[in-house]
């Protein structure tokens, strides 16, 4: 029996194993879509805990366990904001967590350092800035790594919805730190 059919059969430790599979990608994705380290935390706790009280929904057949509990991620995330109208990213809240797995174990140079913090920093809040289907496309594609098909089955839209808001996003993103790039050397 394989630790998914241990888990859907009640057996904690391989909801545990679960959980520590999974949950750095399932904070980070909490993090960008509700914006403070606090929110995310709470966030994670519940999406675990309804992770395991509805376990027995989860079908292999009808797609991945990061599938499955990433639509639940996000669908918990945007309820969230729904109710709580949390702000956009505080970025020294992402720069902590996200740089913890991103960064490189070393750099050449302080100012290679300082500018990866940077560019980290402006990408962080362009993301923020986002709306949340953009959002939420993007961070499941490049946070959480999953698929065009994986993301559309997560959110339970059309592939091709899929490809247009994320494509919608880059432009989005592109846009936002130009912008920003032109204000930096305007001052």
């Amino acid at each position: 029996m394989d630790v998914i059919e241990r888990w859907q059969s009640g057996d904690v430790s391989a909801f545990e194993a679960l959980f520590h599979q999974y949950y750095r990608s399932v904070f980070t994705t909490a993090l960008i879509m509700l914006g403070t380290r606090d929110e995310a935390e709470d966030a994670l706790q519940e999406i675990f805990v309804a992770m395991w009280r509805s376990r027995s929904t989860f079908d292999p057949a009808r797609g991945g366990l990061s599938t499955w509990l990433h639509r639940i991620a996000i669908n918990h995330c945007a309820s969230r904001r729904r109710t709580r109208r949390a702000a956009t990213v505080p970025l020294e809240e992402v720069t902590e967590a996200h740089f913890e797995r991103q960064w490189p174990a070393h750099h050449d140079s302080p100012e290679e350092l300082a500018m990866s913090q940077w560019e980290h920093e402006r990408m962080m809040a362009a993301i923020g800035s986002l709306d949340e289907r953009q959002r939420s496309v993007l961070v499941l594609r490049y946070y959480g790594e999953l698929s065009y098909q994986e993301i559309a089955q997560a959110l339970d839209i059309p592939l091709g919805t899929v490809k247009s808001r994320l494509s919608q996003a880059l432009r989005g993103l592109r846009r936002l730190l130009v912008a920003e790039g032109q204000r930096c050397g305007e001052a």
